[in-house]
């Protein structure tokens, strides 16, 4: 939001770009951008994304965030659609050192050069402590207007943003799903189990919980009636349902391999699940496509018993 200011202060017409995958929605850059009157373009960039996720050049994060990977190509990307929108350079809200591992110096010029921006990358928060870019050097922007934040305190930013009545900006981090590690470990186990991901099931990673029941059979189990109807949403054609027949329970989604015994497990942990007494027996039905396959009688265990399957 600060740099968007920074450069329309100099009577340059800003369009904001966000780029969109099932790991970060664009529910904050929409209110921020309102909240500004900047034009706002949302960019669904999951496909590319994903495989930097698989094979990061300079790594993860804390969890599976390959950070200086991403915001490469989100600069190539942004780098592609200059032509298109009619603009001359490229600019973020970075701020040199306040991110230790992908804002220190080395990780901003290899982000420049990996994107294949360059000098048409402006950074104007930080310009004054970084070389000087190509819209500098050819008076597109002035540089002596620009800034020379630097470190992890935002203190400088927070002032900037009450000189400029800007309120409503969102707190420091979070945000990205895969700085989450239980959400990492989901998706890992996604990635090791499948080498072609749809959208639906990197969504899925994201509602109940989740088990690993064979080396190629998972079930994510609902929490709650929201949960159920979103599992139901997201279930593909070849996946399987299973629900608790007379009993409350919850929305069971099976993918993989059903072998028997694969599916007697399943089962078992959707009647464990249930609000069936343990000890007792619950029928489970199981269903594809809305059409009942067969209905699984399953003994009802304490579902601690399943804990070592869970992701």
């Amino acid at each position: 939001m600060l740099a968007a200011e920074a450069i329309r202060a100099q009577g340059i017409d800003v369009l904001a770009l966000f780029f969109e995958t099932p790991f970060f929605g664009p529910v904050k850059a929409r209110k921020s951008a309102r909240a500004m009157g900047l034009r706002l373009k949302v960019v669904n960039i999951t496909r590319r994304h994903l495989e930097v996720v698989r094979h990061p050049k300079s790594g993860y994060g804390s969890a599976m965030n390959p950070c200086v990977d991403c915001h490469a190509l989100m600069f190539r990307i942004a780098g592609e659609m200059l032509a298109s929108e009619g603009a001359s350079f490229v600019f973020t809200g970075e701020v040199l050192g306040q991110r230790p591992m992908s804002q220190n110096r080395g990780s901003l010029n290899r982000v420049a050069n990996e994107s294949g921006l360059k000098g048409l990358l402006v950074r104007p928060l930080s310009a004054k402590r970084l070389a000087p870019t190509i819209p500098e050097e050819n008076g597109w922007i002035q540089r002596d207007r620009l800034f020379d934040f630097q470190g992890r305190s935002r203190k400088p930013q927070m002032e900037m943003a009450k000189r400029l009545n800007i309120s409503g900006y969102p707190p420091p981090g979070g945000g990205c799903l895969l700085t989450e590690k239980g959400f990492s470990r989901r998706l890992k186990d996604l990635l090791t189990d499948r080498s072609d991901v749809e959208t639906r099931e990197l969504e899925l990673l994201k509602s109940g919980r989740h088990f690993r029941i064979g080396p190629h059979a998972k079930l994510v189990v609902g929490r709650d009636k929201e949960e159920n109807d979103i599992i139901q949403a997201l279930a593909g054609e070849q996946d399987l349902i299973l629900k608790s027949v007379s009993v409350p329970g919850p929305t069971v989604l099976f993918s993989g391999e059903p072998s028997g015994n694969a599916l007697d497990m399943a089962a078992a942990i959707a009647a464990a699940y249930s609000d069936t007494v343990t000890g007792d027996i619950n029928d489970v039905r199981i269903s594809q496509n809305d059409l009942e396959i067969r209905i699984l009688p399953a003994p009802v265990r304490d579902k601690g018993e399943y804990k070592g399957y869970m992701i």
